[in-house]
């Protein structure tokens, strides 16, 4: 083979490491895998459980409960019996018994109106107690994965300082895959659980050490807006592939299906981290990133990261409730449990494109606060759905409002901390990963109990007016100050119109040596 030939394969990813466009590739995969993830058990656990607990133990039950006809009422063979009713004799065999002779007599008389209710539709399921305490079991399942991201969030950001963001990125692909091959052969509540909870902190790594990455190739603020925008689609096609594609293969296939399909893609995944992000490579931050204790300090950054909080709690507090309150009062079939999210999730891709480019212009701030207004609206809307058709207006207008608010926010808190922090990003990116992940673990967890307590209609209403309550609060993101020190720095680095922060770490090679100041002073 000639020389050429071979050097062309290191050439190509020579370029390839060194273009944004395929790091924001391999983030888009990263977070698409991890949201199908986290939607495709949505369908999949609830009718689960159902099958393998309730109607397992009927099941099993039921024989048992058959007990045969006391010998008393046995007839013996072919004796005659003198019925006092019509003053008739009847020639008995001995394989028919008492109660079946009244029986036929009752049965040859005109039947006599029910007096009892009507059974339930075929199509609904038994046991409405048992769904009903299933709602608080499926949302602490589901919970299990944000509370878990919650505790280790902190720390990746404290680590993608230390060691950068490639190590982690695959450390979170890992630990992803072996989560999906637990879901796959997982058949009880508590292996579930586990394989939940494992996936809270694959996706702990993968989100912020992507969504940090990517701020930190990305520094104009036009263009980071821009490509947060297409992360979140990742994010967003997840979200929108995950629920009808877990119910419609659960349906027609088998539970284990969709994982494995899964864990195909997971290793693709994997393949293009090793050779786009060069996994081995340890590369830290030149310049100390600002404490997480002091970002949570900064009320700008609280402000964002309760828009993200209370926006995504509202689709959190569906995801557990919403197809049971389905399988109780609409009698849904497994497949429209998950087609039920189809509109938000098509609605939420949508938004967060358009809006990646469109709130530049409107006003983040403004984009963030229509839209959490709208989040409201549409959960008010949601107990008023009599059939799946219902719930596709609220449910396309919650996912394009959310997407308005996370294609806002994402690029907000990137924009805070180059405006009055140090511009190193691990730490505030775990912040808005904490956020999102409060919102799914106290959404899921405190719904079940609520629908319990109240029901299904008033947990929306409450989770709507709270939504609509906090939208005001994203007037302070209008003009947020500067620190002082960053005022100097960014009037020299760069004029404030066009909103390009240069970010204070060099693209130097490690390790640096006593004439690298020199160098680059020359070069200037």
């Amino acid at each position: 083979m000639p020389p050429a030939a071979q050097d062309l394969p290191q050439g190509w990813l020579a370029a390839g490491r060194a273009s944004r466009r395929l790091v924001l590739v391999v983030v888009f995969v990263a977070l698409l895998l991890d949201n199908m993830l986290l939607t495709v058990v949505v369908p999949i656990v609830p009718t689960f459980l159902y099958t393998t607990e309730y109607e397992g133990t009927n099941s099993s039950v039921a024989p048992a409960q058959t007990e045969p006809a006391p010998p008393a009422l046995k007839a013996p063979p072919f004796s005659s019996m003198f019925s006092y009713y019509d003053n008739t004799t009847v020639t008995v065999s001995g394989s028919m018994s008492v109660v079946d002779l009244v029986n036929r007599t009752e049965s040859s008389h005109p039947p006599q109106p029910p007096t009892s209710s009507p059974p339930p539709p075929s199509g609904c399921p038994e046991g409405e107690e048992f769904l009903t305490q299933e709602n608080v079991r499926v949302g602490l399942l589901f919970a299990s994965k944000a509370l878990v991201q919650l505790v280790v969030n902190p720390f990746v950001g404290l680590l993608t300082n230390r060691i950068g963001y490639h190590i982690p990125m695959f450390i979170g692909f890992s630990i992803m895959f072996l989560s999906t091959v637990m879901f796959a052969f997982s058949g009880t509540y508590t292996l579930l659980f586990i394989a939940r909870a494992l996936q809270g902190v694959g996706s702990s790594f993968s989100s912020v050490a992507g969504l940090g990455m990517l701020a930190s190739v990305y520094t104009d603020d036009f263009e980071r807006g821009n490509a947060m925008g297409i992360a979140l689609g990742g994010l967003a096609l997840g979200v929108l592939i995950g629920a009808p594609f877990g119910s419609v293969m659960y349906e027609f296939v088998g539970k284990s299906a969709p994982f494995l399909v899964l864990a195909f893609l997971a290793l693709l995944d994997g393949a293009l981290q090793l050779c786009i992000l060069q996994p081995s490579k340890i590369s830290p931050e030149s310049t100390r990133g600002t404490p997480v204790s002091t970002l949570l300090r900064d009320p700008y950054i609280l402000v964002a990261a309760g828009a993200l909080c209370f926006s995504n709690m509202g689709v959190a507090m569906l995801e557990p409730t919403l197809p049971i309150w389905m399988m109780q009062t609409m009698c849904s079939p497994k497949w429209q449990l998950g087609m039920a999210f189809l509109p938000a999730s098509i609605s939420y891709l949508i938004g967060t494109n358009l809006f990646a480019i469109l709130a530049n212009k409107m006003g983040r701030w403004l984009c963030s606060l229509i839209g959490m207004a709208v989040v409201g609206i549409s959960l008010l809307c949601v107990p008023l759905a009599k059939n799946i058709y219902g719930l596709i207006g609220p449910n396309g207008g919650l996912g394009f409002a959310i997407g308005m608010v996370d294609s806002s926010m994402m690029p907000i808190m990137g924009y805070l901390v180059d405006l009055r922090h140090t511009s190193v990003y691990g730490n505030v990116y775990a912040i808005a990963d904490v956020a999102f992940c409060m919102g799914f673990a106290i959404g899921p967890s405190t719904g079940g109990a609520i629908v319990r307590a109240v029901g299904f209609p008033w947990l929306m209403i409450i989770i709507g007016v709270i939504n609509i309550a906090y939208a005001p609060l994203c007037w302070y993101l209008r003009n947020p100050p500067a620190k002082e020190e960053k005022i100097a720095i960014l009037s020299q680095e760069c004029p404030m119109q066009t909103k390009s922060y240069t970010t204070q770490k060099t693209l130097r090679d490690f390790p640096l040596t006593d004439d690298s100041d020199v160098e680059a002073e020359n070069a200037e």
